[in-house]
């Protein structure tokens, strides 16, 4: 039997060496067709997408895994122009792990930030959802 792949995020098993389409890209991944062509044609796939003897994009685990993580940081704020350099760092092998490692502490600590300021939101609004609660409770 041969072995699988799982992205962790999905729960999904594929074939390691399996090539999937772009709708299915978008199927598993929830994202569009379009955005799958704006992620390759502004150079945001680590590497070229393969093509298939009919030029249809064929994506492979590792395309779809790299798929997932720039989702990640698009849903967390990062700007595409950060991704940008972070690809391209990542382009550039281990020799720029230490550019990329200080790029996402950066992006970390934004993403804390948001987290702070949600988190203060919540609690607004669960006081006022208390306080209904209890003008309601009084009726």
């Amino acid at each position: 039997m041969p072995s699988q792949n799982v992205v962790p995020s999905q729960n999904v098993a594929v074939e390691p060496r399996a090539r999937l389409s772009i709708a299915a890209v978008a199927t598993r991944t929830g994202l569009t067709a379009h955005t799958l062509r704006y992620y390759e044609a502004t150079g945001l796939m680590l590497h070229q997408v393969e093509r298939a003897p009919s030029q249809h994009r064929r994506y492979s685990e590792a395309d779809i895994t790299w798929v997932v993580f720039l989702t990640r940081l698009r849903s967390t704020g990062m700007p595409i122009s950060r991704i940008k350099e972070y690809v391209e760092l990542a382009r550039r092998g281990d020799a720029t792990s230490a550019d990329r490692l200080e790029l996402l502490l950066r992006h970390r600590i934004s993403v804390v930030a948001q987290l702070e300021e949600v988190q203060r939101s919540l609690a607004a609004i669960d006081y006022k959802i208390s306080v209904y609660t209890e003008q309601v409770g009084k009726k």
